[in-house]
């Protein structure tokens, strides 16, 4: 099967960045054209986005692929792009991952339907359409049951990876830390996994992992790329060296629900015009912001680097 860009390739800090909203509600995209900008002079080894962080089940299917296309354009052939195409509407996430395949996507993150909490098989047949949809875009699944209230289990990711050669990976948004280890243990180190844990993203390459889908490159995008460069280059040290400096801006970003405290940064640092976020969301409390100030005084220098 010939893809655009071999899936193997697609490794490191994929960055989710958020998307941004003007004051009044409305998709920013002068605002995602910059932080796109940012996030490749930073050193970040691709993009997503339409994952948790870009509020995507507040957004209409329109209003998806219109972002999408911006930060297509904006990419170009730099990083690989790895846009959320899924829904818990299985039309849409067709409607969706055709339009990221047509923009010229290096592979489609495919969350797991949401809160119909669906059997295994029902899982393997959701993700079997897709891959038999688009044979020759790689399809990735998005694992988060804190969001879903469903696990894909490692015995499905194998079967799936069995049967199609586009479905090449996931990503492993679960606290869960031996649920990594199964999944690369029942596929095979040929799978991609990338963690969407802040803090399991060092300890996931241990295992053979792809790298990171991280919501804190999003406020750190150069040292959350270096972590992954030095723990490539053997400087174990100083990958975790990294790893401990990011825990003040880890835990910024859920003092309230991501992407609200993340967003609050960005517009206090002047790189999106505004951190609206959308209903059911709300920008950060007073007591909430209290907190987010001090976490980013003990870790906002990482936020600086280029």
């Amino acid at each position: 099967m010939q893809f655009r860009t071999d899936p193997a390739t697609i490794r490191g800090s994929i960055a989710p960045v958020v998307t941004p909203f003007t004051e009044d509600g409305a998709v920013d995209h002068d605002s995602l054209r910059g932080l796109i900008r940012w996030q490749l002079e930073s050193g970040s080894h691709g993009i997503s986005l339409g994952g948790s962080t870009g509020e995507p089940s507040a957004q209409t299917a329109a209003e998806r692929i219109a972002a999408m296309r911006t930060a297509s354009d904006e990419i170009g052939d730099r990083v690989p792009f790895l846009p959320g195409t899924g829904s818990h509407k299985l039309d849409e996430t067709l409607e969706i991952t055709a339009a990221a395949r047509e923009l010229g996507a290096d592979a489609a993150l495919v969350i797991t339907p949401y809160y119909a909490r669906p059997t295994q098989e029902a899982l393997y047949q959701w993700y079997a359409t897709v891959a038999r949809e688009f044979p020759d875009l790689p399809v990735v699944a998005y694992n988060v049951p804190s969001r879903t209230a469903v696990d894909i289990a490692p015995e499905t990711v194998r079967r799936l990876f069995t049967d199609f050669d586009n479905f090449v990976g996931v990503k492993e948004t679960t606290k869960d830390f031996e649920h990594f280890s199964r999944v690369l243990h029942a596929c095979g180190r040929e799978l991609l996994v990338w963690s969407g844990i802040e803090l399991l993203c060092l300890p996931l390459l241990a295992l053979g992992g792809a790298g990171f889908v991280s919501a804190v490159a999003n406020l750190a995008p150069t040292a959350v790329a270096r972590m992954y460069e030095l723990w490539e280059a053997g400087d174990f040290d100083a990958a975790r060296d990294l790893h401990y400096r990011l825990h003040p801006l880890v835990d910024l970003l859920f003092v309230e629900t991501n992407p609200a405290p993340a967003k609050w940064v960005l517009e206090q640092q002047g790189r999106i015009a505004s951190g609206h976020v959308r209903p059911p969301l709300t920008s950060p409390t007073e007591n909430g912001l209290a907190r987010i100030r001090a976490l980013l005084a003990e870790g906002g220098d990482l936020t600086q680097q280029i």
